[in-house]
C-alpha cells in the first residue's frame, strides 16, 4: 500500500509511466525532466478523460433540473471535504473520523455571520476557512501524542461532541441550533444563470481552485514531506523532515478544506443544523467513504468518490417502493461491492489500466531483441576464432 500511495504522490494523477519508458539519468551539465516520459497512448487517454470530465461538469447544470443540480452541488462540497481528508489520511497517514466537526464549524460560521452580522455569503467562505484552519491547528497539536486508531478515536469524539456544543451556544429558529439564511442571499449574480446554476458553478469554481492548490501542494516540498512522514517517520526525521510541523500543518489545511465544504453546504442546503446528534459523525464517515471509493492518495479520487456516493445514496432511497427501510441495507451492500471490485478506488483502477496500456504500447514500439549467437561449440572457444 505504501508503494502505491507514494507513487500517487509523486506521479501524474492518471496513469503511471511503465519502467521501460523511465528517463535515464541526466548527463552531466543537463537538467533532468520534471516528469518521466509518458507513452503516447496514455497521454491521449488522459487528454480524452480530462476533456470529457470538464465538458460534462460545465454542461451538467444546463441539462438537469434544479433538484438534480442541488444533488450535484452537494457532491461538490462533499468532494472538497474528502479532498482535505485525503491530504491528511491519504498523503500524510493521519487517521481522522472527526472532520464532520470542522465541517460544522464552517457551516455555523457562515450562517452566523450572515444572519447576525449581515455579511454577504462569499466573504464568509474565507472566514470559515481561516477559523477552521486555526481550529485544526489547535486539534493537531495534542494529536501529535497519539496515532493510528487512538487518533481516530480522539477525532471521533470531536464529531460526536460538536452537536452538543452547538445546542449549548447557538440560539436559532425556535430556540434550537438551526440557522436558516434567506434564499435571497444566494441569488445568482450573473444574468441568465438561474439560482441553482449559480450555486453549482460557484461551488465548482471553488472546488477547482482547491484542487489545484492541493495538486501544487503535494508536488512540492511539503507534499514530499507529507508522504515521507506517512511511509516512514524515522527515515523522514533522519533526512531533516520536521515531523511535528508537517503533521500539524497538514491537519490545519485539511480542517480548512472541511470548513469550506461546510460553508458551501449553507449555500446549497440553506441551513446550518445542530439538532441532529449524529449528523456530523455521519458526515465524517461520508468523507472517508468518498475518499476510499474514489481512490486514496489521488487527486481526482475524492471528487469521483463524492459523486458516486451521492448518486448511489439518491438512487437507493426509492429503489424499492414501500420498503424504504431497506434503503440503508442496499446502500451499504452497494458500497461493499464497490470497494470489493475496485479496492484501489475508481481513479486507482483507471490508473492501473492506463499503466497497462502504456506498457503494452511501449512493448509494441520496442524493436525485437535477437539472441546472441552461441559460438562456444567452436574449437578453441569464441576468443580464438579466426
Amino acid at each position: 500500500m505504501a508503494t502505491e500511495q507514494t507513487g500517487a504522490a509523486t506521479e501524474p494523477v492518471l496513469g503511471v509511466a511503465p519502467p521501460d519508458v523511465m528517463v535515464a539519468p541526466a548527463a552531466a551539465g543537463t537538467t533532468p525532466p520534471l516528469w518521466p516520459p509518458v507513452p503516447r497512448v496514455v497521454f491521449v487517454a488522459r487528454v480524452i478523460i480530462g476533456v470529457a470530465l470538464s465538458a460534462a461538469a460545465l454542461y451538467a447544470p444546463f441539462y438537469f433540473q434544479p433538484t438534480m443540480n442541488r444533488v450535484l452541488s452537494q457532491a461538490i462540497y462533499l468532494a472538497i471535504a474528502a479532498m482535505g481528508l485525503n491530504l491528511l489520511l491519504g498523503f500524510n497517514g493521519q487517521v481522522s473520523i472527526g472532520h464532520g466537526a470542522f465541517y460544522g464549524v464552517g457551516a455555523f460560521t457562515s450562517a452566523i455571520l450572515m444572519i447576525d452580522y449581515g455579511w454577504s455569503f462569499e466573504p464568509t467562505i474565507i472566514a470559515s476557512a481561516l477559523l477552521t484552519g486555526v481550529f485544526g491547528l489547535l486539534v493537531g497539536l495534542p494529536a501529535l501524542r497519539v496515532r493510528g486508531l487512538y487518533l481516530a478515536l480522539v477525532t471521533l469524539g470531536l464529531a460526536v461532541l460538536f452537536p452538543r456544543v452547538a445546542q449549548k451556544f447557538v440560539d436559532g429558529t425556535g430556540g434550537r441550533p438551526l440557522l436558516r439564511p434567506s434564499r435571497k442571499e444566494f441569488s445568482s449574480l450573473i444574468e441568465g444563470l438561474a439560482d441553482d446554476q449559480w450555486v453549482y458553478f460557484l461551488s465548482l469554481a471553488i472546488m477547482v481552485a482547491l484542487f489545484f492548490l492541493a495538486w501544487n501542494l503535494t508536488r512540492g516540498r511539503v507534499g514530499r514531506a507529507m508522504v515521507a512522514v506517512r511511509d516512514q517517520e524515522l527515515a523522514a526525521s533522519t533526512v531533516g523532515v520536521n515531523l511535528a510541523g508537517t503533521k500539524v500543518t497538514t491537519f490545519a489545511i485539511s480542517a480548512a478544506y472541511a470548513g469550506v465544504a461546510g460553508s458551501l453546504s449553507v449555500m446549497v442546503d440553506a441551513l446550518a443544523d445542530g439538532t441532529n446528534p449524529v449528523l456530523y459523525f455521519q458526515r465524517s464517515i461520508e468523507f472517508l467513504v468518498a475518499m476510499t471509493i474514489g481512490g486514496a492518495a489521488t487527486m481526482l479520487g475524492p471528487a469521483v468518490g463524492a459523486l458516486a456516493l451521492v448518486l448511489l445514496r439518491r438512487n437507493t432511497q426509492d429503489l424499492i417502493e414501500g420498503k424504504e427501510i431497506l434503503a440503508p441495507a442496499i446502500y451499504g451492500a452497494s458500497l461493499i461491492a464497490f470497494v470489493f471490485v475496485l479496492p484501489e478506488g475508481v481513479v486507482g483502477g483507471v490508473r492501473r489500466l492506463l499503466a497497462w496500456l502504456g506498457r503494452r504500447s511501449s512493448a509494441k514500439g520496442r524493436p525485437p531483441t535477437h539472441p546472441i549467437p552461441d559460438d562456444s561449440h567452436d574449437i578453441g572457444g569464441p576468443n580464438e576464432r579466426t
